[in-house]
């Protein structure tokens, strides 16, 4: 009675970042795309993105936005497509549209209704980077010698 109803393509929790950087709808990149800012992609991306560790970095791929290869970054919110693995230390967020074809490390997750994953989630410990890499290639041997990747 007194609920609102949420639109679908409102993301989780309203977002304040800025985004200096923007790959439109009609952009292919290919190649390793290093940023050191926020950046919304909504265009295609062929090759890996990775955010310096050093800033609080989010990777927005939007509803149209397609990347072929890993994400790196502090946050990253998938409206569109990511054919890799995602590696978002402090948070990862899903939206219903979202399909990720690849492995979910995360420190924090936010999944809509319908979002589409194939792959593993893992979360992991931000304060300790190198035990979080052991941990999850752990995890990830694991699941494939028992059939469950």
């Amino acid at each position: 009675m007194f609920s609102i109803k949420k639109n679908s393509n409102t993301p989780l929790v309203k977002s304040q970042e800025r985004f200096d950087t923007l790959i439109g709808r009609q952009t292919e990149i290919q190649g390793t795309l290093r940023v050191v800012q926020s950046v919304r992609i909504d265009g295609k991306v062929i090759g890996n993105i990775e955010a310096s560790k050093e800033n609080a970095i989010t990777v927005v791929i939007g509803l149209e936005g397609e990347v072929q290869g890993d994400v790196i970054a502090s946050r990253v919110i998938v409206a569109g497509k990511v054919a890799g693995n995602i590696d978002a230390h402090e948070r990862v967020e899903l939206m219903a549209s979202a399909l990720v074809q690849g492995d979910v490390k995360y420190g924090s997750i936010a999944v809509e209704h319908g979002a589409r994953l194939m792959g593993l989630l893992l979360q992991v410990d931000a304060s300790k980077p190198q035990v979080r890499q052991d941990q999850a290639q752990t995890a990830i041997t694991k699941a494939k010698a028992t059939g469950k990747s």
